[in-house]
């Protein structure tokens, strides 16, 4: 399952140590969320969650992302 870098970001604030703490969180996290495009980012994520095994899960990888043209000022 391929996640957007917005996506992969969203999720680095959330406890990833495994596929149900962090759909639990991001859950616990939603009342709070007056951004729609946050919400919409956060609803995306969670479809994808839902959709993937912990296995899958597991295998992932998650560190902040950065675009090419951020890295280039940094």
């Amino acid at each position: 399952m391929d996640f957007t870098i917005e996506q992969e970001n969203f999720i680095c604030i959330f406890d990833v140590s495994n596929r149900n703490a962090c759909i639990n969180d991001i859950r616990a996290a939603l009342p709070g969320f007056d951004d729609l495009e946050l919400r919409e980012i956060a609803d995306d994520v969670l479809k994808k969650l839902d959709n993937m095994s912990d296995d899958e899960f597991s295998a992932l990888i998650f560190s902040p992302a950065y675009y090419d043209d951020e890295m280039e000022e940094v």
